[in-house]
């Protein structure tokens, strides 16, 4: 009988983490983080009865006590909340599907505390590589990656231990709006952005993967999560979605995995790895398929994957500048306040215009994080 916590238990990758939870049926789910959505959050906590609720919202947590009152499930709230959903003892695996910078600290008590981490959070390693990577090495806490290329690159790594990689080939869809120029994308809307083609996701992650971001951070993610330089990693657009990312090793020989898009795959292999389990769903047919088609990213009309690249190798806090310009961005494109091709440009605007430093600790790159807001905060009133 396995044992998690989850971070982030009421978005995507969180409800589908439960999927396998209640189709698999021998994981016991000892905790729960979720931001706001205490609706669903109440629902999990009387289906699968963990010993602990985290609300980062203290208000909402209040209310989810009354809610709950009946249940056995302690509420609690903030990022000491988060922590202690990360480090409760009896869990084995946390899954931080958690969305951005406020996954770091959780992510570094959990580590501290000896469990394994089923990792969704990009934002983890985009900012903390450095630091998480060598300290997950010290505690001997295997990182197992959730994300479907990262995912897919693990799966391709297994027997090859000792071998040495020439190369990653990062697959991406290309997003809604591959092919199109940049005079076509002037006039995108929120609700263009968010009609992703082949994968169900969060809104945020869903506009990443309209403007490249996405795919930027993820090339950044596989520098730490597999040692390897920026030159090695090529992203690779795959509109079909099958391939779901390669490895070329130093002889040539490449090796992939391939699979009909379902995130429900790697949450799956990450919680039960090394043993490969059972899972409903679609499999692929190569038959109905036909073809599988490939091209090289548009960089020039998405910026954001070419920014990324430019921030891995600047290094320092640039990732940090990069991550929290574009979360601050997002989220005032959802809200109707700056244009699509504005997300991009204010990344830039705030790599050109925070401080930057070479080697920041963790305290730094949070620092970093509220810098970026400060600045945007100012240009926007300016």
């Amino acid at each position: 009988m396995k044992n998690i916590a989850v971070l982030g238990s009421t978005g995507s990758i969180g409800t589908q983490t439960l999927e396998i939870v209640r189709e698999q049926g021998d994981i016991t789910v000892s905790a729960l983080a979720a931001g706001s959505n205490i609706a669903l959050l109440e629902r999990q906590i009387r289906e699968f009865s963990p010993k602990l609720a985290c609300v980062f919202d203290e208000e909402k947590a209040k209310e989810l006590r009354v809610k709950a009152a009946d249940t056995a499930t302690k509420i609690v709230s903030g990022m000491e909340g988060l922590i202690e959903v990360a480090t409760i003892p009896e869990s084995e695996i946390l899954v931080t599907a958690i969305v951005g910078m406020l996954g770091i600290r959780p992510t570094v008590a959990a580590i501290r505390a000896g469990k394994a981490i089923a990792l969704a959070n990009k934002e983890t390693l985009v900012t903390a590589g450095h630091i998480i990577m060598p300290m997950a090495k010290e505690h001997h806490v295997p990182i197992l990656p959730v994300d479907s290329e990262h995912s897919a690159i693990f799966q391709s790594l297994q027997g090859n231990e000792g071998n040495r990689i020439a190369r990653i080939l990062l697959t991406a869809s290309g997003g809604p709006f591959r092919g199109r120029t940049k005079e076509q994308l002037k006039d995108i809307q929120v609700e263009d952005a968010l009609k992703h083609p082949n994968w169900s996701m969060g809104r945020k992650i869903t506009v990443d993967s309209s403007t490249l971001v996405n795919k930027g951070l993820e090339v950044m993610e596989a520098k730490w999560l597999f040692g390897v330089k920026a030159e090695q990693i090529q992203v690779v657009v795959h509109p079909q979605s099958v391939i779901h990312s390669a490895v070329e090793y130093e002889d040539g020989a490449v090796i992939a995995q391939l699979g009909t898009p379902d995130m429900r795959l790697p949450i799956q292999y990450a919680l039960y790895y090394p043993e490969r389990r059972s899972l409903s769903g679609k499999r692929l047919n190569l038959f109905e398929l036909g073809s599988l088609t490939f091209e090289q990213p548009d960089t020039e009309t998405f910026r954001g994957l070419s920014l990324a690249y430019e921030a891995m190798e600047r290094g320092g806090n640039m990732p940090t500048i990069f991550n929290a310009a574009n979360e601050r961005a997002v989220a005032l494109f959802l809200e109707h306040r700056i244009s699509w091709a504005g997300i991009t440009e204010l990344i830039e605007d705030c790599m050109n215009g925070v401080a930057y430093r070479k080697n920041p600790g963790l305290e730094e790159i949070l620092e970093t994080e509220a810098a970026v807001y400060a600045y945007i905060d100012g240009r926007r009133r300016e």
